[in-house]
């Protein structure tokens, strides 16, 4: 039941989104604003506001600037922002702190601490690097992390939303828990992202739509794509995408411009990726790890296309191999190639998994709609 005001009317909670980078929360969280705000809560963002206010603003949240670099591992820098976030808080009056990413989580949830809000949603969308790396520091960073997360910056009235199971996991909770909730990433939207007809084939067009970052395993691809060709398989890859200026994994432009020969063609960013998935048959990400529930599989999955990806958190979540279509190990250019080669020969294959993945969104719980409904859940248990 939601609290009441004096005059006996329901009082919707303020709910205050903390994340780093504005246009993240405009790729990812604007159907989530908006559930929100549809459901009478009173809903701010706060980021750093460089191209996207008027698009958040839109939702009927209101926009409110934090500069704080995301790529920035400084304890000094991230305490100066939980001290202004803090008293950002604190002049709302926000009632549940809604943390995105773990940077977020981080500078968030100690704002929130300083704020004295006790109500607060960590929603974890991978671990990036900190989960890609399996050696003694990427262990001993993880460590570090559910420390502090279950530690001091967690309340008896925190809730956690999670895009997969294997990070509940690591963070030593239970997928059961009435704590937890794991949804199907940011959510898609089956109506905007729709199943076009499959071009002609041969050959297979392969699409890779992602920020150009090493952690995606774009190289993986590349040289799968060369192994495969050299076997006689009949395919092309297209790369969709930027590197990220502030991502220290970013790839350079040079080496993207070197890769685009001999089948393999990079494009550059795009705002049609829903064309982009169009004209290919199959979408490929094969990650190195980190990941919450990469968009791009969404997107590629609602598009009806057939999906190669890696064994690792996240992708395995949505894609189940040999159905919406085929999983492999990360860093094996080899199995990937492979991979390729079977769907290149088969694409009877390939429409069936690409039936199979336009499926999976609509029946497994990766809608916005879907993921929204699990989010109010949450505003109306914490209010």
């Amino acid at each position: 039941m939601q609290p009441q005001d004096e005059g006996g009317e329901d009082k919707r909670a303020h709910v205050a989104f903390v994340v780093t980078e504005d246009w993240f929360f405009a790729s990812h969280f604007l159907p989530m604003a908006r559930a929100a705000v549809a459901a009478g809560h009173t809903v701010s963002v706060i980021t750093r506001v460089r191209a996207h206010r008027d698009v958040i603003a839109a939702t009927g949240a209101r926009v409110v600037d934090l500069e704080a670099e995301r790529s920035s591992l400084n304890p000094m820098a991230a305490g100066y922002a939980a001290g202004q976030l803090a008293a950002i808080l604190k002049a709302l009056k926000a009632d549940i702190v809604h943390c995105i990413a773990l940077r977020g989580i981080l500078v968030g949830g100690a704002a929130a601490m300083l704020a004295g809000i006790p109500s607060r949603v960590y929603a974890l969308t991978g671990l990036g690097l900190i989960g890609a790396r399996q050696d003694r520091t990427g262990r001993l960073a993880r460590t570090a992390l559910r420390l502090l997360i279950r530690g001091p910056l967690e309340t008896a009235r925190t809730r956690y939303l999670f895009e997969n199971p294997d990070d509940a996991r690591l963070l030593g909770l239970d997928q059961e828990s009435p704590r937890v909730t794991v949804v199907g990433g940011a959510g898609i939207d089956p109506e905007t992202w729709v199943a076009r007809p499959l071009p002609p084939q041969p050959p297979l067009r392969i699409v890779l739509t992602a920020r150009m970052l090493w952690s995606k395993g774009v190289d993986t691809a590349v040289t799968a794509t060369h192994l495969a060709r050299a076997e006689g398989a009949n395919l092309e890859l297209a790369l969709y995408g930027a590197p990220d200026p502030s991502n220290r994994r970013a790839i350079p432009e040079a080496t993207l411009r070197e890769w685009s020969r001999d089948g393999i063609s990079w494009h550059g960013p795009t705002a049609d990726v829903a064309e982009a998935l169009a004209q290919a048959h199959v979408a490929c990400l094969p990650s190195r790890g980190g990941e919450g529930l990469p968009r791009a599989l969404l997107e590629a999955a609602a598009s009806g296309r057939a999906i190669l990806t890696t064994d690792v958190p996240g992708c395995r979540t949505l894609v189940r191999d040999g159905i919406e279509g085929l999983v492999v190990p990360p860093d094996d250019p080899s199995a990937l190639a492979a991979a390729m080669a079977r769907l290149a020969a088969d694409p009877a294959l390939v429409a069936r998994m690409g039936a199979a993945a336009r499926a999976r969104v609509l029946t497994g719980g990766f809608t916005e709609a879907a993921v929204t409904r699990n989010v109010l859940r949450l505003y109306a248990e914490l209010a």
